[in-house]
């Protein structure tokens, strides 16, 4: 089903986005979208939403699973405007958000799906989410110059460092159980990316709720969904595996030509399955058995 709004799509849908899990995708080019689209409904997302330009194309299955809404991305404040609006429609419900070419893994996901995982953590008393944006990248930009290959992906295996988030209304005093986390690609090449856009920390998955709005550094007005975890113990955190970064780097005047290798004596293969993450200590279980 295609929406040529948001604010049309929720109207219709109202019901079904408040029976289970919701995921939106927010698509900005044309790579890796089916892909994308089709992860997210086998781990389990009741709903998936796609918000992405007309003229790209679906598949007939996905067009038919999908529920499709026509939206520029490109607009100013587009991402906090789409989730903000969802939030608003299902209070209560999980939602999540990712672009295409991202990829949500967590803890077990091979054999456990989201539904089963965020029962969990409702359990515990939490109602978001921390993941990590794990930067993906072609091992060869000659082969595959927009830097995206599921079949040569790799990653970085180290190189990721947490600093204390300041809290301006304190002084600077760090936040409670709040950080900023850095590494990746946006840290190998950080003379390429703006300091604003250097974290690689977002709270992608969260329980909506009535006045809560996400803010454009991915961060929720809300500090206790900021947190990685509650006062008493570790929680679940999760992984998003993104090619988002490479593919800009690799677009952008001025890194596309700078840029001729994402490798390094740290680049591993991505194995696709949250045991490697897990092994990085790029996601945590928590007390998840």
């Amino acid at each position: 089903m295609t929406y040529s709004s948001l604010a049309a799509m929720i109207s219709a849908e109202k019901d079904v986005l408040a029976a289970g899990p919701v995921a939106l995708v927010l698509v900005e080019d044309d790579v890796e979208v089916a892909t994308t689209l089709r992860h997210h409904q086998q781990i389990g997302f009741d709903s998936v939403v796609a918000l992405m330009p007309p003229e790209f194309a679906l598949p007939a299955d996905l067009a038919e699973t999908v529920l499709r809404v026509n939206y520029d991305i490109y607009a100013d404040h587009a991402m906090e405007r789409a989730v903000n609006a969802v939030n608003d429609a299902v209070p209560g419900q999980w939602v999540y958000y990712c672009f295409n070419a991202e990829y949500l893994f967590f803890p077990f996901s091979e054999t456990r799906n989201i539904k089963e995982m965020l029962a969990f953590h409702t359990e515990e008393r939490r109602h978001a989410m921390l993941a990590y944006v794990i930067d993906l990248y072609a091992d060869d930009l000659e082969a595959f110059p927009d830097a995206v290959s599921l079949d040569h992906a790799h990653m970085d295996r180290s190189g990721y460092y947490a600093l204390a988030r300041a809290d301006p209304a304190k002084g600077g005093e760090p936040k409670e159980r709040q950080l900023d986390f850095f590494g990746g690609l946006r840290w190998r090449f950080e003379e390429h990316v703006p300091p604003a856009r250097r974290k690689i920390d977002r709270i992608p998955l969260f329980r909506a709720k009535k006045g809560l709005r996400l803010r454009d550094d991915h961060t929720f007005t809300d500090e206790e969904y900021n947190t990685f975890a509650c006062p008493w113990h570790h929680n679940i955190t999760a992984a998003i595996c993104s090619f988002r970064t490479a593919k800009a780097l690799k677009a952008n005047p001025g890194s596309r030509y700078e840029i001729h290798t994402f490798k390094w004596h740290n680049s591993a293969p991505f194995e696709w399955h949250s045991r490697q993450l897990l092994d990085l200590g790029l996601m945590e279980p928590g007390q998840w058995f």
